[in-house]
């Protein structure tokens, strides 16, 4: 064990002085960071919402607009179907959560049955007397859509917040059909309100060609049409039958066009080949360009346009422009996000938890520095050399993961000092008793060292397959405190068995004592 060849050695330090390498730049501000930013190129940890400030919201998924949407897409499915099959049906219609419907002729029941039968998989139909019949979603094929329509919004709500430009936001997912937002730095979550708030489900719509304004005494609309709005309250005839649907873009970014903001947008080839057909068939027709339920504009296709993409122009300022063009390019929510919890934690009280996090990590230092001298001496040195050598190489780590630190991380940190230093008691106290039982320093050295070494790791791995499990199954302050704690067992491990190691055999051949004062 006492066997240190000169390139372990070499390693060892290239190791210690790479980790303060990565880790100095924590140690300044951002302003002295940006200001010497070809020194400090290197990533540094993010503060968590505790510690750095910021907003915190708690956001419901809703559910029940998103099933009656597909209850509506369901009832034109089973009239698609009923009428294909040649199946006379009367009263079709949606109430509550069920479809029902009537049978023209009895005799046509088992022919509806099998007409049917592609929905079965999702909803289970039932006969109410000879010629009625109700469907509905089955039980487990509402969760897995509830549970399919929460991982879509987190993805949507991970899109539009990255957009921002917002630093590692923290995105959790909590019970069934709500989604944790801790956004670290923002203080206004006004903004960032708004663009979660809207659906963004665009879509393409062609118009009433005789009357795509009409005037606001207009209250009902046509058969196969609906009247909307725009932002200035004008009213507009737009048929139901969407002609294309904003899912098919992959690409939109703000412009400008005569001096005035524009949103330019591009399909994917499917809905580039779809927009060229739409234009070329209806050129010369008015073409209503529709934000969840709300006419952005309706220009007049004038011409084919083929190279499937183009631009939407209105009353935009730069802003704007500049979050619908986010909208359209993060994807629309499948259901609206209502926000039940929202609070803002201020930068003050974010400094106050760092004041307490660096006193309490201070406070672990000290008190572990005076019981290791006041133990073991000078090998107390060594160890506290080697402490001070991990809890750098905990910040390396940290910033290399872009990881971010909150005060869970601060409680791992200080559990850290206590558990580096816990490896080089056991390795003392071994050396201490083979020093007792008449042994030379270098053989109760070499003895103490590789005794302990099993007994080390052992503890260290079983600690570590604990972490990952808090961090697997845990939220998130628990994920913080794994995160940290993970990251000061295996830098212990380093220290305690290596660095330390490396600091007595150097001392050891240096002054070559005939009995160790330990």
């Amino acid at each position: 064990m006492l066997d240190f060849p000169r390139w372990k050695i070499i390693c060892v330090w290239l190791i210690c002085l790479g980790g303060l390498y990565v880790a100095l730049p924590n140690m300044f501000s951002e302003q002295t960071r940006s200001q010497y930013a070809s020194v400090f190129r290197g990533p540094t940890m993010n503060l968590g919402l505790d510690l750095r400030g910021g907003s915190h919201l708690l956001l419901k998924v809703d559910f029940d607009v998103y099933k009656k949407e597909q209850l509506e897409t369901l009832v034109d499915d089973v009239r698609k179907h009923l009428q294909e099959a040649k199946i006379g049906y009367r009263d079709l219609s949606l109430i509550g959560d069920e479809i029902k419907f009537s049978l023209t002729a009895k005799e046509d029941a088992d022919k509806a049955r099998d007409s049917l039968k592609d929905l079965y998989r999702e909803v289970q139909m039932e006969s109410a007397g000879d010629t009625g019949f109700s469907i509905r979603y089955r039980d487990d094929a509402i969760k897995n859509m509830q549970q399919k329509l929460l991982g879509q919004s987190i993805e949507i709500v991970r899109r539009r917040v990255d957009e921002t430009g917002t630093r590692e936001p923290i995105i959790q997912r909590q019970g069934d059909d709500r989604i944790l937002l801790q956004v670290p730095g923002l203080d206004n979550p006004e903004h960032l309100k708004g663009l979660l708030g809207k659906t963004a489900k665009m879509a393409f719509h062609l118009m009433d060609e005789t009357s795509p304004m009409p005037p606001e005494s207009v209250k009902h609309a046509p058969p196969g049409e609906m009247l909307l709005k725009d932002k200035e309250g004008r009213h507009y005839l737009v048929k139901k039958k969407v002609e294309l649907s904003g899912d098919m873009l992959v690409d939109s970014q703000p412009n400008f066009q005569n001096g005035q903001p524009v949103v330019g947008f591009r399909f994917n080839n499917q809905g580039g080949r779809r927009f060229a057909a739409i234009t070329s068939e209806n050129a010369g027709k008015p073409f209503a360009v529709v934000l969840d339920g709300e006419v952005i504009t309706a220009p007049r296709i004038n011409e084919p346009i083929l190279g499937g993409s183009g631009i939407i122009s209105g009353n935009f300022t730069v802003q704007s422009a500049n979050d619908l063009s986010l909208l359209l390019r993060a994807g629309a929510l499948p259901a609206p996000l209502v926000v039940v919890e929202e609070r803002t934690v201020g930068p003050s009280l974010g400094q106050d938890s760092i004041d307490a996090g660096k006193a309490s990590v201070v406070a672990a230092i000290a008190v572990v520095a005076c019981v290791m001298l006041a133990l073991y001496g000078l090998f107390g040195v060594f160890a506290l050399a080697g402490l001070f050598i991990n809890m750098i190489l905990v910040v390396a780590v940290l910033s290399l993961f872009h990881a971010t630190l909150t005060m869970p991380g601060i409680a791992g940190m200080v559990l850290t000092i206590g558990m580096a230093v816990d490896a080089n008691v056991l390795i003392f106290e071994r050396i201490r008793e083979e020093a007792r039982l008449g042994k030379t320093p270098f053989a109760a050295i070499d003895h103490g060292f590789s005794r302990a070494f099993n007994t080390i790791v052992d503890a260290n791995v079983t600690m570590l397959f604990a972490t990952l499990l808090m961090y697997m199954y845990g939220s998130g302050p628990v994920k913080g405190f794994a995160v940290t704690l993970s990251a000061g067992i295996v830098c212990s491990m380093f220290t305690a068995i290596s660095l330390t190691r490396m600091m007595i055999l150097i001392w050891l051949k240096r002054t070559r004592p005939k009995k160790l004062e330990l």
